[in-house]
């Protein structure tokens, strides 16, 4: 009679073992819900700036060309992996002046303030271009006078975040 009560508790409880198992298996092979990834910033002294982000090389070559404005604390990064060259930059298709901040190592190595827009009978060999003369890790572009009116200066620190 034990025999014929234990052997389908001990079945059951195999079962429920079983399953259990199973169930902890599919939840491990789900994908995680993905977390929300953090905003791009750049952090200079205590001034935070949302960017957005120039990754790829079309995408360097497009900047803010065509962008008619910039909100006050906002931005382009743009990327370097690349240690080996110096970018040079200009404002071709540009339509606001800009200050062209230079990163390199964690520092502001160099600073363009106030860069022009060229006038629009610039021939395209004639406009200006820009650099810091060394290899960089980014280049932020922000609104011209920007650098001015939060105090940011060459040598300073910057933090970057959600890249």
């Amino acid at each position: 009679m034990t025999k014929k009560i234990i052997i389908p508790i001990i079945a059951t409880a195999l079962f429920i073992v079983a399953v259990g198992l199973f169930i902890q298996k599919a939840q491990i092979r789900t994908p995680l819900q993905e977390t929300p990834q953090e905003e791009p910033s750049v952090t200079i002294n205590n001034t935070e700036i949302s960017v957005k982000l120039a990754r790829t090389q079309p995408e360097r070559e497009k900047g803010l060309s065509g962008i008619s404005s910039l909100e006050a604390k906002s931005g382009m990064l743009f990327i370097f992996e690349n240690k080996e060259i110096s970018p040079v930059f200009w404002m071709k298709d540009t339509l606001i002046p800009l200050d062209i901040i230079w990163i390199a190592d964690g520092k502001i190595v160099r600073i363009d303030k106030n860069v022009p827009v060229p006038s629009a009978d610039t021939p395209t060999n004639k406009i200006p271009t820009y650099t810091a003369g060394r290899p960089v890790d980014y280049v932020l572009e922000v609104n011209a006078g920007f650098s001015e009116s939060n105090s940011i200066k060459t040598g300073d620190s910057v933090s970057i975040s959600g890249i």
